[in-house]
């Protein structure tokens, strides 16, 4: 195989011809033939492929975390338009909001630590490694973390900060990891789904009309543990597990087989050593958050031809099961260990190429820049042949926060349809709704299937918060009840907190629905007022939004009611 990292170190904006061209070689053996791979050497070929392109990529991600960390300080991404860095980076960008939080946080806690920011900017030690050692590397010891940091494991680093964080004083808590997700899929009847949906709008209604499902989920487990504790399992508080879902003895043994394969391979010596790569620098600080927005832009262009081949290089390593043949206990070990990658951003996209093989029309409007990444993990997630154009076609014209909305509604129709409710939540709202369930059947004293047990939940819901749920003026409720509860500035995730009047009262405007728009606080009491976001028009359906607007220049981007 050719040398191709100076060429990766050289010129990080792009995958270089010769690693595309391998890459794109290898394809999927089809069932009948994978008994006779030749495991061993295909695992070693893949994961020459895979770090390659992951150093690349990752290379333009920390200079995305710099600019994310830089827009994420105090009202900059107000300034542009957002409410927020998850919401900025979701509809200018394409990156999922979690994502984008998490890269900035890790940038700005990077400036306070020279040393280590500038290991991670040289490639010398891996943002996921940085995450483990933050909590120590500072003052005086931070050179001995970065250089700690260099030579060990990720498992060692854990062990490492834990041990140290315990002698300081400061608990054993374990570093910050992507928490796993689990299905919950529950059957319904439509008199059930009917008074669980009930307790899903309460709890919307006291937690925002953004909340995502799982959270009020979590909530109504809560109360209902709070009133019929559950005598069987103290679960739910991420306390002994980390959150993570795992329990003590899983976790040590987990802990323990990836120690035993750190010795047994001597820290992978027979997989090809790949050089570090060279972080561009970007130049953040003058204060012109136009430019920035469009050197970020620029970045994530680049990254996004890095994004497809890690995509079909982590799905043909995750498929095949090859990590197992490289050494390593899981597939998310080998993310963090060898890509030096959180697991879940490497699986969201193996499972987006594995979708996009499936849905070529798709892949093409990724290529020529017509959805973004964001979209094309939205549309992928409910498409079929027959809707994937009519999708699309949607993605095209609105922005990320309204098409998952729009997606959320259509399955919500479809699982009304097939008596069930369907949610993805995290392993400790999983756990929490175990234990909830244990304790329905508990106080009815008989066996209750999952589905009854979520309805006794819900019940106990509504009876405890239904008369707490304040009133609203007519005309407040009406117009929220319009928007859905939702701030209406495009791109926005947050629930609606205030009414905002299009033509301002001061300048004649009146009372009337066509004149009133729901907006989250952020956006009515800084963005609208103090002249950073400009609308006008008749609400809701014919307004005209202008966001990131500025003195003597256009705003960053104009959104006419046709693209809504």
């Amino acid at each position: 195989m050719a040398d191709l990292s100076t060429t990766l170190v050289a010129a990080p904006s792009a995958p270089p011809a010769a690693l595309a061209a391998q890459a794109w070689l290898l394809e999927p053996p089809p069932s009948h033939e994978r008994r006779g791979l030749l495991r061993e050497e295909s695992a070693r070929l893949v994961d020459s492929l895979l770090v390659r392109v992951a150093r690349g990529r990752g290379a333009l991600d920390v200079a995305i975390g710099d600019g994310l960390g830089t827009l994420s300080v105090g009202d900059r991404a107000l300034r542009l338009g957002f409410s927020g860095i998850g919401d900025y980076a979701c509809e200018r960008l394409g990156m999922e909001p979690g994502t984008a939080k998490r890269t900035a946080r890790l940038a700005r806690a990077l400036r306070e630590r020279p040393a280590l920011r500038e290991a991670v900017r040289r490639g010398d030690v891996s943002a996921r490694k940085a995450t483990v050692v933050l909590p120590v590397a500072s003052g005086e010891a931070e050179a001995a973390w970065v250089e700690r940091a260099r030579t060990s494991t990720v498992r060692a680093l854990e062990v490492a900060v834990r041990e140290e964080r315990a002698a300081r004083g400061g608990g054993s808590e374990g570093t910050d990891r992507d928490e796993p997700w689990e299905r919950v899929d529950l059957a319904l009847g439509p008199e059930e789904r009917a008074r669980v949906d009930a307790a899903l709008e309460l709890a919307g209604k006291l937690l925002g009309a953004a909340s995502p499902r799982w959270q009020r989920l979590e909530a109504m487990a809560q109360e209902f543990l709070g009133a019929h504790p559950d005598r069987c399992a103290d679960v739910g508080t991420g306390e002994g597990d980390g959150g993570g879902g795992l329990d003590a003895s899983a976790a040590e043994w987990l802990d323990a087989a990836r120690a035993a394969l750190e010795e047994e391979t001597a820290c992978w010596a027979a997989l090809e050593a790949i050089d570090p790569v060279l972080a561009p620098e970007l130049d953040c600080d003058d204060g012109d958050l136009h430019r920035l927005d469009a050197e970020l832009r620029s970045l994530v262009a680049m990254q996004a031809r890095w994004d497809e081949l890690l995509g079909h290089l982590a799905m043909l390593l995750r498929s095949l099961g090859l990590w197992r043949d490289a050494g390593f206990v899981s597939f998310a070990h080998y993310c963090e260990e060898r890509l030096g990658m959180a697991a879940r951003t490497v699986e969201q996209r193996a499972t987006l190429e594995r979708r996009l093989h499936a849905l070529p029309a798709l892949r093409v409007a990724l290529r020529d820049g017509r959805v973004s990444y964001e979209k094309a993990r939205l549309v992928a997630s409910v498409a079929d042949d027959a809707s994937v154009d009519l999708w699309i076609a949607r993605a095209e014209s609105s922005t990320c926060a309204a098409l998952r909305r729009e997606i959320d509604s259509a399955g919500d129709a479809q699982m009304c349809a097939r008596s069930e409710l369907s949610v993805c939540v995290p392993s400790r709202v999983a756990s929490l709704l175990d234990a909830a369930f244990r304790a329905a059947r508990a106080a009815a004293g008989t066996w209750l299937t999952p589905g009854e047990c979520l309805v006794q939940v819900a019940d106990h819901f509504i009876t405890t918060w239904e008369g707490a749920v304040r009133a609203r003026r007519s005309r407040h409720r009406a117009v929220l009840a319009r928007d859905r509860g939702c701030c209406r500035v495009p791109g926005c995730s947050h629930a609606a907190a205030h009414l905002h009047h299009v033509l301002f009262r001061s300048r004649g405007g009146d009372d009337a629905g066509d004149n009133l728009v729901s907006l989250c606080a952020a956006h009515h009491l800084h963005a609208v007022h103090r002249g950073w976001v400009r609308v006008w028009g008749r609400a809701p359906d014919a307004l005209r939004w202008e966001l990131g607007v500025r003195p003597g220049g256009p705003p960053l981007v104009v959104y006419e009611p046709a693209a809504r």
